[in-house]
């Protein structure tokens, strides 16, 4: 089995192919440090498994699953984080995930989520299972600003992402291979879709969704 890893902290990457390389016939065939990086690795190497952070640079995990899920349908995602709300699980289902481990349980469950995801099953643990049941039970309530953030393009939530990041236009222009005006015109749209008014709110309602780290 071939497992792609993506995490910005070599340390971490360094524990994961520790852990993971030990199974027998299982290989770490490729480490990415960023979110564009993992899609860009992930197109190439056509792994089996792909275990993704969630906040990473450039493109973060959850931009990363909608965009490999997208390209590489027999490709499996487990998304590896810190964070566990509601919100975010319903978010990572939706972009195609089927797995979810916190980094607090990678010592007991890591092993057995690739396991899972190599069969095509899904695997999430306790903690998140739970969240899922609450959400469930919660879904009558009204919509949150996570579904107008649904409603945003591929391209319009890595905007978001970029210019939150402190990134310019010109900077989002040159890494994205469109015009400034194309970028402006993304953050318009992104802007009047959110109903937000400055880049301080942006980065706030950024964080808010952990599409950045504070």
């Amino acid at each position: 089995m071939r497992i792609l890893l993506a995490d910005d902290h070599d340390i971490v990457r360094r524990g994961l192919r520790d852990q993971l390389s030990s199974r027998e016939g299982w290989e770490v065939c490729g480490e990415a440090t960023n979110g564009r990086e993992a899609v860009a690795m992930a197109l190439k190497l056509k792994p089996d498994v792909v275990v993704l952070d969630l906040s990473m640079p450039e493109l973060n995990g959850l931009e990363a699953t909608r965009q490999i899920r997208r390209e590489l349908p027999r490709t499996e995602v487990l998304i590896f984080t810190m964070h566990e709300t509601e919100q975010l699980i319903r978010e990572v289902l939706a972009a195609g995930a089927r797995g979810y481990v916190l980094k607090s349980d990678a010592g007991r469950h890591l092993t057995s989520a690739v396991e899972a995801l190599s069969h095509h099953k899904p695997f999430f643990t306790a903690k998140v299972s739970e969240a899922l049941l609450d959400a469930f039970l919660k879904s009558n309530v009204a919509p949150d600003e996570g579904s107008v953030f649904r409603t945003l393009t591929d391209r319009e939530r890595e905007i978001v992402q970029m210019l939150a990041e402190g990134k310019s236009n010109k900077e989002i222009a040159s890494q994205l291979s469109i015009s400034v005006k194309t970028v402006e015109t993304h953050r318009a749209t992104v802007m009047r879709k959110l109903e937000i008014n400055s880049i301080v709110e942006l980065v706030h309602y950024a964080i808010r969704n952990q599409l950045v780290e504070a």
